[in-house]
C-alpha cells in the first residue's frame, strides 16, 4: 500500500502555515503516524505487563510504518465506521500477519487510538509553536531596550493621549508573548494518553488476563510519552479544553502585536516597519506588512475553532455520538493555524524597524495638547483648580482655531510667567514610568 499525493492538504488557501514546521506536524501522513504511533505502543505496553509476547509488539512496531498505508483510502473508508481507526486497524492487523495480527488493537476502543493520537499530534506541534514563541520574545526584548525611551504618541479611543514609549509597547508585546508561551509549556506538558476501552471501565484488558487493568494506561502514557490520565476521559473534555484555551490565547496575544503593527506601519503613520514587506499584484510602489496580516487573520479565526473544541464538553453517555468526531478538524486548523502565526511572529518582530523621528514629529500633531493631563497637574495649585481647567479649555479652543502652538499661547499668560514652560510642554519629558516599567517587564525571564 502507498500513499496517494495529499494536494488537498497543502495549504493553497492558507499562507498562514502553509510551508511552515507545523504544515507537516498537523499533515494527514502526521496524524496517520500518530495513530500508528499509538497503536504500535499500546501493544508494546502490554508486552512489557506480560500480557503480550515481546514479539507481538515488534512485530506491530515493525508493521505501524506510515509508509506502508494509504491515507486515501482510509480516508474513504472511515465513513463505515465514522473514524478512521477501524479501517487502520484492518490494514495494520493484515500487515501484522496471522501470527501476531491478534495483539493489533486488543482491548481498546477507536476513541482511545483517536485521542491518544490527537494527543501526540498536539504535543509535536507545540514543540515546534514554543521555540517561535522564544524567537518572538527576544526579539521584542531587543526592541523595549533600544527604544526605552523612546517618546510618541499614546492612542486612547483611536485618539492621542498622552505621551508613551516604544520601549514600553514593545515590553508589553513581550509579555503578551511569555503569557502564551507560558500556557502553552503548562499544557504540553500535561498532554495526557487515552485508554479506557469501550466504556472507559478497562474492563477488556481484565477479559484478556491483565491482573491489574489499571497498570495499563500508565504504561501506555510511558510509550507514547504522554501524561498517565487519572481516569479514561472519553466524555471529560478537559485536555482538549485546555488545548483550545491556549492556542486561542496565542493567536490573540500575537493578533495584538499585528494589530499595533498595522496601524502603526499606516502610510500615514510609519512609525514601523516591516523588514521585509510583501509585494502588490497591482500596484509596483508598495511594501505590505503581510507577516502583521497573516497573523491578524489567525486570531481572527482562532476563537471560533475554539468554540467548537468547548463545544465538544457537553458530552454525553460514557462516550459520545458526534462530540468527539467535531474535535479533528479545528483542532488540526487551531494547531497549524497558531504555530503558522508564530512562525510569522517570530520573522516580524526579527525585522521590525522602529521609526523615532516619525513618533516625534506625531507628538506634534495636535501642536502641544497632547500635554494638557500634565498642564492640569502642574496649574491647578498656581492658579486653583477651576481656573486652571477654565484656561486650558480656552487654550485649547484657541490652538485650533488660531492654528498656534499650545506652549506659545502658554508663555502670553502673564500668571504663568514663573514657569518652566519648555519642560513641561515637552512630550519626551512627560512619559511617567514608561522606562521603569519596560526595565521591570524585560526581568521577566
Amino acid at each position: 500500500m502507498t500513499s496517494a499525493p495529499e494536494a488537498h492538504d497543502a495549504g493553497l488557501l492558507a499562507p498562514g502555515w502553509a510551508g511552515s514546521p507545523a504544515a507537516e506536524a498537523t499533515g494527514d501522513r502526521a496524524w496517520l503516524r500518530a495513530l500508528l504511533d499509538a497503536e504500535a505502543a499500546l501493544t508494546r505496553a502490554q508486552a512489557g505487563l506480560g500480557l503480550a509476547p515481546a514479539e507481538a509488539a515488534s512485530a506491530v512496531t515493525a508493521a505501524a510504518d506510515p509508509a506502508g498505508f494509504d491515507a486515501r483510502s482510509l480516508a474513504e473508508r472511515a465513513r463505515g465506521g465514522g473514524n478512521p481507526v477501524i479501517p487502520l486497524v484492518a490494514d495494520l492487523t493484515s500487515a501484522v500477519g496471522e501470527e501476531y495480527g491478534a495483539y493489533v488493537h486488543r482491548g481498546a476502543t477507536s476513541q482511545d487510538i483517536m485521542d491518544s493520537a490527537a494527543m501526540l499530534v498536539a504535543a509535536r506541534t507545540l514543540d515546534l509553536l514554543l521555540p517561535d514563541l522564544a524567537r518572538t520574545g527576544r526579539a521584542l526584548a531587543r526592541l523595549a531596550a533600544e527604544h526605552r525611551d523612546t517618546a510618541m504618541p499614546g492612542r486612547t479611543l483611536t485618539q492621542h493621549a498622552v505621551p508613551t514609549t516604544f520601549g514600553l509597547k514593545a515590553a508589553g508585546w513581550r509579555a503578551l508573548v511569555l503569557d502564551a508561551r507560558d500556557r502553552v509549556t503548562s499544557v504540553r506538558d500535561a498532554l495526557p494518553a487515552q485508554l479506557g476501552g469501550a466504556a472507559g471501565t478497562l474492563a477488556a484488558f481484565g477479559a484478556y488476563g491483565a491482573p491489574d487493568p489499571t497498570a495499563l494506561p500508565a504504561a501506555y502514557a510511558r510509550e507514547l510519552g504522554l501524561e498517565e490520565p487519572l481516569l479514561p476521559w472519553h466524555t471529560l473534555r478537559t485536555p482538549v479544553a485546555d488545548l483550545a484555551g491556549c492556542l486561542a490565547f496565542t493567536a490573540g496575544a500575537l493578533g495584538k502585536i499585528a494589530a499595533d503593527v498595522l496601524t502603526l506601519s499606516r502610510t500615514e503613520l510609519g512609525e514601523v516597519v516591516e523588514g521585509s514587506g510583501g509585494g502588490s499584484s497591482a500596484m509596483p510602489h508598495k511594501a505590505n506588512p503581510v507577516r502583521a496580516t497573516l497573523i491578524a487573520a489567525a486570531a481572527r479565526r482562532a476563537p471560533q475553532l475554539a468554540a467548537t473544541l468547548y463545544g465538544s464538553l457537553a458530552a454525553e453517555d460514557e462516550r459520545p455520538a458526534g462530540a468527539w468526531h467535531a474535535e479533528w478538524e479545528p483542532l488540526r486548523d487551531l494547531l497549524r493555524l497558531t504555530a503558522g502565526a508564530a512562525r510569522d511572529a517570530a520573522e516580524l518582530a526579527e525585522g521590525l524597524r522602529a521609526r523615532p523621528e516619525a513618533m516625534r514629529a506625531h507628538l506634534g500633531l495636535t501642536h502641544g495638547l497632547i500635554m494638557t493631563e500634565r498642564l492640569s497637574a502642574e496649574l491647578a495649585p498656581v492658579l486653583g483648580r477651576a481656573r486652571a481647567k477654565e484656561l486650558l479649555t480656552e487654550l485649547a479652543r484657541r490652538t485650533y482655531t488660531e492654528r498656534r502652538d499650545f506652549a506659545e499661547l502658554l508663555a502670553e499668560v502673564p500668571e504663568l510667567s514663573g514657569l518652566d514652560l519648555v519642560s513641561l510642554t515637552d512630550p519626551a519629558r512627560y512619559t511617567g514610568s514608561a522606562g521603569a516599567l519596560t526595565d521591570r517587564a524585560l526581568e521577566r525571564p
